[in-house]
């Protein structure tokens, strides 16, 4: 579990194919953060476990990261390239403090930047997204964009997109400030927004008609 506050911003060292997908060396510059062997860092929001080999590790200040096929498919870390940068933070711990909101690490799917519109106080990303993703997209609400943190400053469901805000904060902090126009970005929605979505589906119906004690039934909370 993590809060989708960046607290890192690595840069990709190596990557090395193996038989199962790729092997991330990620290094940390200067982050603070020393994780022990099979902790849970997100990596641009998606949920990796630090694996270093025997004698690395805390010894060379790097990360490393076992990533497979699937998690290269899914997500844009299957389009990094060394010299690229990552958002890096640590998992909740009972003392983190909740700055952002619940992020599993556990991406929902990518979206596209299909506009950036930089101001003098601000950068306004706009990213569009398939209609599964859509439905999780609430004004006001919060979304996880690459691991960060973000509130949704505008919906457009017609086009299918939605737009952040990003302060001079986010910018320095996160890789966000790179973003351009074309680029891919890992989503993870709001887990409480995808309950709730969940639940009126299942109770709902096929024709979409509400709660019903048969929809209540068939979820299983009756």
């Amino acid at each position: 579990m993590f809060t989708g506050i960046v607290s890192g911003k690595g840069v990709v060292a190596v990557i090395e194919p193996n038989d199962f997908g790729v092997r991330l060396t990620v290094d940390p510059k200067g982050w603070e953060y020393r994780p022990s062997h099979g902790d849970s860092i997100a990596n641009n929001g998606v949920c990796l476990t630090h694996a270093p080999a025997p004698g690395k590790g805390h010894g060379d200040g790097m990360l490393y990261f076992d990533v497979i096929r699937q998690t290269l498919e899914t997500t844009n870390l299957g389009s990094l390239e060394v010299g690229d940068a990552v958002n890096l933070e640590s998992s909740v711990t009972a003392n983190t403090p909740m700055a952002g909101h619940f992020v599993q690490g556990h991406v929902d799917g990518t979206g596209e930047v299909t506009a950036v519109k930089r101001g003098t106080d601000e950068v306004r990303v706009t990213v569009g997204v398939g209609r599964e993703m859509m439905r999780y997209m609430v004004p006001k609400g919060s979304v996880a964009v690459d691991g960060v943190s973000l509130t949704i400053a505008e919906v457009d469901g017609e086009a299918g997109t939605f737009t952040v805000a990003l302060i001079p904060t986010t910018l320095e902090l996160t890789n966000m400030g790179g973003d351009a126009v074309g680029d891919g970005v890992d989503l993870g929605s709001d887990m409480i927004v995808r309950s709730v979505v969940h639940v009126l589906e299942m109770t709902g119906g096929e024709d979409g008609g509400g709660v019903t004690l048969e929809g209540l039934r068939r979820a299983g909370y009756v």
